[in-house]
């Protein structure tokens, strides 16, 4: 099981870059779109009080979107959950 999952809407470039940069970095990672699922959207809005995509969570932490996790990465926060290469 991925220690990430992504909840992301299939037109957003963030969510893009998020995938984008996990993939890049060997870190395997669940995605939830929820584009078409108002219910799962609401319910997450309730539960991080966040509207725009992505939200991540690491290891079932809500930690924020895109900004938060390149931010993670560049402090090396990111490192335990890559595959040895």
């Amino acid at each position: 099981m991925a220690n990430i999952t992504l909840y992301t809407k299939d037109y957003c470039a963030y969510c893009a870059n998020a995938k984008r940069l996990l993939t890049a970095l060997g870190i395997e990672f669940d995605e939830v779109d929820i584009t078409a699922d108002p219910s799962q959207e609401l319910e997450l809005v309730s539960q991080t009080r966040q509207r725009t995509v992505p939200q991540v969570f690491v290891e079932s932490t809500f930690i924020g979107g895109f900004t938060e996790l390149a931010r993670m990465n560049s402090e090396g926060k990111l490192d335990h959950l890559k595959r040895a290469a």
